[in-house]
């Protein structure tokens, strides 16, 4: 059986990543690999009803923080570590970093206090106390200009909440996004998603090839 392997998409809206893990899972069937794919806010029942809380209600960052967290636990319990244990890789359309990218660097949410919310929520201890940290083996970062993702969103679809903040909030969380990176490098790949999507495929499979979890670089069915 394959070890299981965690990988998590990450970026702001427009960046392109969706497009790209529906590629990555069908390359990784290619190879026998058994593929979970998940999204965060959301992937159980309960967590997508947060995610519709979170996405359409009102509510200070300090909420929004919590009730991500919330839906990642039962995520994380339900979904992600299970599949992992059976082998599977886990592709996750976002992940914590998402909230310190967002709710941090976005908002302002103190960067200490979801620091606490993560260790709580995702440490391996059972009362979730553990310095040691559950995360992503891998986090793909499709880093690009805030105002180019603007352009690629406009008429695109109804924007959420989040969406329809103003360039300001993004370039917020485009800084709260490389400074995650910077305090793990060596968890993230970073992507340059200004490319054309054939040369952002070909980034992505580079890195994973130099990994060793894929044998070849496969042409993007994406």
């Amino acid at each position: 059986m394959n070890k299981g392997l965690w990988i998590s998409f990450e970026g702001i809206d427009g960046a392109g990543k969706s497009t790209h893990i529906e590629g990555l899972a069908s390359a990784f069937k290619s190879q026998g690999r058994t593929v979970t794919l998940t999204r965060e806010p959301g992937g159980t029942p309960l967590a997508e009803s947060l995610r519709a809380m979170l996405l359409n209600e009102s509510m200070d960052p300090l909420s929004e923080s919590l009730i991500a967290f919330a839906a990642r636990r039962d995520h994380l319990n339900q979904v992600i570590l299970p599949s992992l244990a059976q082998g599977d890789t886990v592709l996750c359309d976002r992940f914590t970093d998402a909230t310190f990218a967002y709710q941090g660097g976005g908002r302002g949410v103190p960067w200490e206090t979801l620091k606490t919310l993560e260790l709580m929520v995702q440490g391996s201890g059972d009362s979730g106390q553990s310095s040691q940290i559950r995360e992503p083996d891998l986090t793909i970062w499709f880093d690009l200009d805030p105002a180019v993702a603007a352009s690629r969103l406009a008429d695109a679809r109804a924007p959420d909440r989040f969406e329809s903040q103003p360039l300001e909030f993004f370039t917020r969380v485009q800084a709260g996004y490389a400074r995650r990176r910077d305090e793990n490098p060596s968890r993230f790949l970073t992507i340059d998603a200004s490319q054309t999507k054939h040369q952002v495929w070909q980034q992505l499979t580079r890195g994973l090839v130099s990994k060793g979890w894929l044998s070849i670089v496969t042409p993007s069915t994406c």
